[in-house]
């Protein structure tokens, strides 16, 4: 596991790997530092199939299991607690929490949500989410192959408690191409606020309902 801790964090940003990278990718690399500038610590890690040098990716049960020890941990940091990852990394977390719902974790952060895979349009991904009962950010670009917005859109309106965030001109690898105007770097920035401002809100709104049920006593 790879911890980054900046000073001043505010909040634990458990990140998973998609299916093909592992923790050490250079855009997991850098999104944990765009995130640490805004104050954002995260817990990269690997699933036992990247950690070991397979390439044949492990059952859903065993990725599960995965997240849930690297929660575990994580919560050990005293920090709120949020969840996620790029690609695959993101929606087996998001199918552990829907199997039973991971202990402190206020929220969930897809950093492209894999709704289909690639030139097979569906979203069937996307079911168990309806048993989610905490927020969840969705970060997705225009020009994700695996996640076409016509289809993302409304199944994301669906679902209570949820924030889609479009990149414009992003591919499923938030590289943007170069007559947007943009760079890798404005992108990860874009990426990292949005996930501070979500995460902060997400924080608030658990504080006031905790308020909230303590009063009611």
């Amino acid at each position: 596991m790879i911890l980054r801790r900046p000073d001043g964090a505010f909040c634990l940003y458990v990140l998973a790997h998609g299916a093909g990278a592992g923790m050490r990718h250079p855009f997991l690399e850098k999104l944990s530092v765009a995130l640490a500038s805004f104050h954002i610590a995260t817990l990269r890690y690997e699933f036992p199939y990247m950690e070991e040098g397979r390439r044949r990716i492990d059952p859903p049960a065993v990725l599960h299991e995965r997240v849930r020890e690297v929660v575990a941990a994580a919560a050990k940091e005293g920090l709120p607690l949020f969840a996620g990852g790029k690609s695959m990394g993101g929606r087996m977390t998001s199918q552990a929490q829907a199997l039973a719902p991971l202990p402190n974790v206020l929220g969930l952060a897809f950093v492209g949500f894999p709704l289909h895979p690639a030139g097979k349009r569906g979203v069937e991904r996307a079911a168990h989410l309806r048993e989610v009962a905490v927020p969840m950010l969705f970060l997705q670009g225009t020009r994700d192959e695996l996640a076409h917005l016509d289809l993302l859109r409304p199944t994301v309106e669906r679902l209570p408690r949820t924030t889609l965030h479009i990149v414009d001109d992003a591919d499923h690898s938030f590289h943007v191409r170069k007559k947007s105007g943009r760079g890798d770097p404005e992108v990860l920035t874009e990426l990292a606020q949005t996930f501070a401002r979500w995460a902060q809100r997400t924080i608030g709104d658990s504080s006031s309902r905790a308020s909230r049920s303590a009063g009611s006593r």
